[in-house]
């Protein structure tokens, strides 16, 4: 299982993401640009000392990174998603995508995807939930559904 994070901006997101990666055995992949340098001391101390134990992966653009995925285990979270993420069926191979903070993921990936766009419910009054919390809760959702995770 992989998370992705497209375009992350708020160095401390991505730290704590990393460390619920190290801490769940999940892989970590950024997509570039980022709004921080990858040795920002944010990043690093938010992600605590589990940084050196996270299985990590960098790409330059979205184009590079999904030409590695298999299309048929993407799972894309907006809050502008089709479906409710406890109706994904999440496996093993799932690649788990969600975009920058302030814009989330691009119109024109989501469009690309609409079947395989997901979403948190939420009040109307919240436009989003925090970056991090979201992933919290679509990955231990993901691997509730994995037995033997």
């Amino acid at each position: 299982m992989k998370v992705v994070l497209v375009e992350p901006e708020i160095p401390q997101n991505t730290g704590n993401i990393g460390r619920l990666c190290v801490a769940t055995g999940v892989s970590l992949i950024i997509v570039g640009p980022t709004g921080f340098i990858l040795n920002d001391k944010k990043l690093k101390r938010a992600g605590m000392d589990y940084w050196k134990h996270l299985d990590f992966t960098f790409y330059p653009t979205f184009e590079e990174a999904r030409a590695v995925f298999d299309q048929n285990d993407i799972f894309l979270f907006s809050p502008s998603g089709k479906n409710i993420y406890t109706k994904g069926r999440y496996s093993k191979e799932s690649i788990l995508i969600f975009g920058k903070e302030s814009m989330g993921l691009d119109k024109n990936i989501l469009q690309e995807f609409e079947e395989k766009t997901y979403f948190i419910p939420m009040k109307k009054e919240a436009r989003s939930l925090n970056l991090a919390n979201s992933v919290a809760i679509v990955l231990y959702e993901a691997l509730r559904q994995i037995e033997n995770w």
